[in-house]
């Protein structure tokens, strides 16, 4: 009786190796970037270079899900605006006046700000649980950005990182909403990754204008505390370990485990960030930051567990382990990569498997993210 366990426990400890290089991979993309940033490309620019290389490399994947754009043009529309182009924009402009690991922590209030939504937007109840996800996740991020303190960093890198969680929210709530009463089969997480990277890429372009761009800072070196770096390496790793890496490993690990547990573990990206952040760019975080910023991703934790799925009678975001019933036909993804995000990986009900990232999502996925 033991022999489909034994059996799937290779299964899992590969998807959760996957998780793991999906997390670390995103939580270096705000560290590589911002040295870019001060040697002098604009944010936005390299909003754009991530996501028009990582569109680049993914073209063949484009190609074989090319149906998706006959069947799926809103989802590919709204990942592409909100979930890469705004997630990536906001995000990439939050670190050249923050630290990257306030930003990436900030831009984790997605799950908390969505439960905001649904009870005084849309009126909709939310669960005891999901209010306390909220609450944590609100005083973790007054401790991050020592509020009592007069709000310890600049307040517009602050607002730009809210913007980005808002933007995930935004991808959150238009993705669910399209989904009410979609009996189609759900749509290929890879597919609408390549295809989400691709819109985005065009909108940055005429924003960005890459046109304009000082392309000489690539072939400069960038000084990351105290040492240099190639530009070129760092855009590089920006797009292909960053993102093109980061977003396929996370897809193929939510195939592999739950949607919940890889969430769980790409948390992990706001960790990896913080402290990549901390010995590559000498932005070193006090106790109470650090204990901040526990209390946000825990509170992300929570919400992201009660996160409604479906309208009912009963509270839409329940707690914990609670059981809620499936809702047939349901399908399209209900968080982005945000992470600093694009940065959370769809699972394969099109769903994102963690509050950012996302893309990132900076991230979000990715939450993201980011």
């Amino acid at each position: 009786m033991h022999a489909p366990d034994r059996a799937a426990a290779p299964v899992r400890r590969l998807g959760l190796t996957l998780a793991l290089v999906s997390a670390l991979a995103f939580g270096g993309s705000g560290v590589m970037a911002k040295p870019l940033i001060e040697a002098g490309l604009a944010p936005l620019q390299v909003a754009w270079l991530r996501a028009a290389g990582a569109a680049l490399v993914l073209l063949p994947l484009a190609w074989r899900h090319r149906r998706l754009v006959r069947e799926r043009p809103a989802l590919l529309l709204g990942f592409g605006m909100l979930g890469v182009a705004g997630v990536q924009a906001c995000y990439f402009a939050a670190i050249a006046r923050i630290p990257v690991g306030v930003a990436l922590l900030i831009e984790y209030l997605a799950p908390a700000l969505v439960l905001g939504w649904v009870r005084f937007v849309q009126r909709r109840p939310v669960s005891r649980e999901a209010a306390v996800g909220v609450v944590i996740a609100v005083a973790g991020l007054a401790c991050v950005v020592e509020l009592w303190a007069g709000l310890g960093f600049d307040a517009l890198g602050v607002a730009l990182a809210l913007a980005a969680a808002c933007c995930q929210v935004g991808y959150l709530v238009l993705s669910d909403h399209g989904s009410a009463g979609d009996h189609r089969p759900p749509p290929e997480p890879a597919g609408v990754i390549a295809y989400g990277l691709l819109v985005g890429a065009l909108l940055l372009t005429v924003l960005a204008r890459p046109w304009d761009m000082e392309w000489a800072v690539l072939g400069r070196y960038a000084a990351m505390d105290g040492f240099e770096v190639p530009g070129y390496v760092l855009a590089a790793w920006t797009v292909l370990v960053a993102t093109v890496l980061a977003y396929l490993t996370g897809v193929l690990s939510i195939r592999r485990l739950s949607p919940q547990v890889a969430g769980v573990v790409a948390c992990l990206e706001a960790v990896v960030a913080t402290v990549l952040a901390w010995f590559l760019l000498g932005e070193r975080l006090g106790a109470i930051q650090v204990l901040g910023g526990a209390l946000v991703l825990t509170g992300a934790l929570i919400a992201q567990r009660t996160t409604p799925l479906q309208a009912a009678a009963e509270p839409v975001a329940r707690g914990g382990g609670g059981r809620r019933p499936k809702p047939a036909g349901r399908s399209g993804p209900a968080e982005p990569p945000g992470r600093g995000g694009p940065r959370a990986p769809l699972d394969a009900a099109g769903r994102a498997g963690s509050a950012g990232r996302t893309g990132p999502t900076d991230s979000p996925p990715g939450s993201g993210g980011s």
